[in-house]
């Protein structure tokens, strides 16, 4: 039987993605499912405005949602810094396709993950991404051309897929036509592969 697909939804510069990343492979391990990780690019000063406009009722939103995922990150033993500006991450997203088709995904998505919330990696930097690239053992000579041509076209199309899915924040996952949003969710993300009879 092929395991059923989850759509999720991710984007390198969303902390609360960062957390359910772990949560999703042991979902590989345990069910009969494939998740189709989708890079998502995040408009933040659309969801939160810009640094300049931002009012006081959206900073405290922003100031809580660091502590809460700090709180989180400190149960799971990971470090996160919050980033000093608005990061563009559709550079990282794009070496997280190219890495996909290279069979070193999860090695780059870790690495990236916890370089970039230790603020040792800028993911806007190509150069950057393809160092990793290459230390996850992957060949990364084609990056570059791929993130020229073929890749701001895959991202592009991504995006258009988001549309139709609704998506309005990441991680948000997809099982089976229903949306689980938070990393926190995970638990019901369970309950209904549970239902459908999917543990292995």
């Amino acid at each position: 039987m092929e395991p059923a697909v989850i759509s999720l939804y991710f984007d390198y510069k969303s902390p609360f993605a960062y957390l359910a990343k772990d949560e999703a492979y042991k979902l590989e391990d345990e069910y009969r499912v494939r998740i189709d990780w989708l890079p998502y690019i995040l408009n933040i000063p659309e969801a939160l405005g810009d640094l300049q406009t931002r009012t006081e009722q959206q900073w405290r939103k922003i100031r809580y949602s660091y502590m809460d995922v700090r709180r989180w990150a400190n149960k799971k033993g990971l470090v996160i810094r919050g980033p000093q500006k608005i990061f563009d991450s559709s550079i990282a997203a794009i070496g997280a396709l190219y890495a996909q088709k290279q069979g070193t995904f999860r090695a780059y998505h870790d690495r990236v993950y916890e370089c970039f919330w230790r603020r040792e990696l800028d993911i806007e930097d190509q150069h950057a991404i393809v160092t990793v690239l290459g230390e996850v053992g992957g060949s990364p000579d084609g990056f570059l051309r791929y993130l020229d041509e073929e890749g701001p076209r895959e991202l592009a199309a991504i995006q258009q897929r988001a549309d139709k899915d609704e998506v309005f924040g990441v991680p948000l996952f997809i099982v089976a036509g229903e949306m689980f949003w938070g990393h926190d969710r995970v638990p019901l993300v369970r309950e209904k592969l549970e239902t459908m009879g999917l543990k292995k």
